[in-house]
């Protein structure tokens, strides 16, 4: 504990220069705008920005992603208030107190009240990332290839419930993304797999171009397709929160904290599913439910403090384990990864300030969103005025340079456009694009886990069954799978409610 203390001190002193200071300022205020363009995603401005970081040290590139990543996600909530268009999907539960709010004239305290929960949800979280990192960490290193096998599968069958009430389209999507990885030379023994002669694919699919066209242009296709939308701005009155607002909320805030660092951990699931549990909860157990969905403070407090406080939890397995807990995060693991960094087990080990780099990071880019958050609000504003016309363009720009950039191929720039006219037409038909890109990451990790497990058996699948992790985590897949399953879905609620009919009446005897 003190040894982590002293390393969380170093890391806190290192970045207190100038420069650090600039980077972070600077890349949160950039998220923030992205966040207030609707339609553009926190898993874009990191795929982006990594293209745009490249050269940069290590550290300092981090840095500015994990701060533009924080920065999103709360910027959203400005135009979820204002406008009732989430800005990013993480901060669609915003808009129903949020927006009710405004319309009852308390813009400003809306977003008062976001930025709240906003920071100490990612205070809580970024308290998780400092204790629960190191101790995954070291919990992680009794596995193998054969239950990082598992925990890799258990990631892409999460992505079902990205995908709302068609779970299959997001398990097709994500093993979509799984063969994307199988595409070039098997990690092993080199041998070609599915290049059907072309060269500049024989070393696989790039992930950072790949990542670029499934978020970035067919982005840009999606809006430029749609009618342009015209929505007043709301008139905003003070944005700094009441301080009954919060701590008659205390607890409210605790188990939104506690439940949105619980959805980061789980693979595949997301900020967004992080906001609406904490938003179902706290309406579960609130005394004044019927307000929900018509101005209620505790509403708006609950979905902004569960989404944040889902950022360090999804940085949280992508350290520990090399399993990013979103799309967002897997895009970030994938930086670290270009960037010299290996995330999984052995960075405790190996690199073990560089999970105290990370928390300090994200405690950084809180205390830039609280600043932004309460001072610059009517400034950040114009952002929402700007025509997508404009904007969309140079996103496009952006995209095509930063594909190139990474290692001057003409090819990756083609990969781009490929997969974004591909993610466009799969979008338009309701097939979501998170689990491709979760299929992306940890197709390799599962490829590459599955074959080493089969080399140390001899060929032999029984281990991959008879571990005991591997036991569990087969059977925690299998369960999750079946869970979307109507009729065994009914099963399990109707033994649920019978074993609480049974508990209850031998309670009353």
């Amino acid at each position: 504990m003190l040894d982590g203390l002293a390393l969380l001190g170093q890391s806190l002193l290192g970045f207190a220069a100038p420069w650090p200071i600039v980077y972070t300022l600077g890349a949160t205020l950039l998220g923030i705008l992205v966040g207030c363009m609707p339609g553009l995603s926190a898993t874009l401005a990191i795929a982006l920005l990594t293209t745009l970081t490249i050269k940069m040290a290590p550290n300092d590139a981090i840095l500015i992603l994990i701060c533009a990543y924080v920065g999103t996600i709360y910027g959203g909530s400005r135009t979820a208030i204002l406008l009732n268009i989430p800005g990013t999907a993480a901060n669609a539960a915003a808009c129903l107190d949020g927006h009710a709010l405004a319309r009852q004239g308390q813009a400003g305290r809306a977003m008062g009240i976001a930025t709240t929960g906003s920071v100490v949800g990612s205070l809580f979280g970024v308290i998780c990332l400092a204790l629960l990192t190191p101790s995954l960490g070291e919990v992680a290193l009794a596995f193998g290839a054969f239950e990082f096998f598992w925990l890799a599968l258990f990631g892409v069958m999460m992505s079902g419930s990205i995908a709302g009430a068609d779970p299959l389209k997001g398990w097709l999507m994500g093993f979509l993304g799984l063969f994307v990885t199988l595409i070039g030379q098997d990690g092993i023994h080199a041998v070609n797999r599915y290049t059907f002669g072309i060269k500049d694919i024989e070393g696989g699919i790039s992930l950072i171009p790949a990542l670029i066209g499934a978020f970035g242009f067919s982005e840009v296709l999606i809006v430029l397709s749609e009618p342009v939308k015209r929505a007043a701005i709301n008139a905003v009155d003070s944005v700094l929160p009441r301080f009954r607002d919060v701590i008659v909320h205390w607890k409210t805030i605790l188990r939104s904290g506690v439940i949105g660092v619980y959805v980061g951990i789980l693979p595949g699931v997301g900020e967004d599913m992080a906001a609406w549990s904490s938003y179902a909860a706290a309406r579960r157990a609130s005394k004044e439910g019927h307000l929900y969905g018509k101005g209620s403070v505790e509403g708006l407090i609950a979905a902004e403090t569960g989404d944040n406080a889902s950022i360090p939890g999804g940085i949280i397995p992508a350290l520990a384990l090399a399993i990013p807990g979103s799309a967002p995060s897997a895009v970030l693991m994938a930086a670290m990864i270009i960037h010299g960094v290996q995330p999984g087990p052995m960075l405790m080990v190996n690199q073990p300030r560089f999970v105290y780099d990370v928390v300090a990071m994200t405690l950084l880019a809180t205390l830039a969103m609280l600043f932004f958050g309460l001072f610059l609000v009517k400034p950040l504003l114009a952002i929402v005025r700007i025509p997508r016309t404009v904007i969309m363009p140079v996103i496009f720009v952006l995209c095509s340079v930063g594909s190139y950039a990474i290692a001057s191929r003409l090819f990756d720039l083609y990969l781009m456009l490929a997969v974004g006219v591909a993610a466009f037409a799969l979008r338009r038909r309701g097939y979501p694009i998170p689990p491709f890109v979760l299929g992306l990451v940890l197709g390799d990790i599962l490829d590459k886990s599955l074959r080493r497990g089969l080399t140390l058996s001899d060929g032999n699948f029984a281990p991959f069954f008879t571990r005991p992790i591997c036991a569990l985590l087969a059977a925690i897949t299998l369960f999750t799978m079946l869970m979307y399953v109507p009729a065994f879905n009914r099963r399990v609620h109707g033994a649920w409610a019978w074993l609480r009919a049974r508990v209850g009446w031998r309670t009353t005897a």
